[in-house]
């Protein structure tokens, strides 16, 4: 499914890339797994192939598509659940899913919250983790530095 060099975006990560591709011997079975390694905290996960699929990994998406997706979510005017714990429910299942559009719609609509009322410790961590996420995806796609994606994301969704 995927090559080793190949960028991905795993989601409640962020994008990364396979670094190798590891079989292992399990029970008389051989095991394919990946190795990616996420920039972002310098994390190094291995996956085992066969379960990529369920735990939501993708092939990051072209600049295009990057583009068009970070558009279309500024474009949205932003409905915040009032309730505290509702509100965090449904952002984390968007960032389980792992569509940039959803952690994208995440990272505006807290962001927003935040500038209007603050957040609780616990909004204030998932903000910082869906700004990254998206962060990564345009860094790869793009083939840009950090802080021109910094800026770019400022500009298009109010952060």
């Amino acid at each position: 499914m995927f090559d080793i060099g190949e960028t991905i975006v795993y989601p409640m990560y962020g994008a990364g890339v396979v670094e190798a591709i590891e079989i292992e011997e399990v029970d008389g079975a051989e095991i394919k797994h990946y190795v990616i390694r996420i920039p972002n905290g310098n994390l190094k996960i291995k996956v085992g192939a066969s379960k990529a699929d369920r735990v939501g990994i993708r092939k990051i998406l072209p600049k295009e598509k990057v583009i068009e997706s970070i558009k279309k979510v500024a474009s949205v005017p932003v409905v915040i659940q009032s309730n505290w714990n509702l509100r965090y429910k449904e952002n984390l299942e968007k960032i389980k899913r792992g569509t940039l559009e959803g952690v994208a719609e995440v990272a505006r609509a807290l962001c927003l919250r935040e500038r209007r009322r603050g957040l609780s410790g616990a909004e204030k961590k998932m903000l910082n983790n869906a700004r990254q996420i998206v962060l990564s995806e345009v860094i790869f796609s793009c083939k840009i530095e950090k802080n021109k994606a910094e800026e770019y994301l400022a500009k298009e969704l109010f952060c």
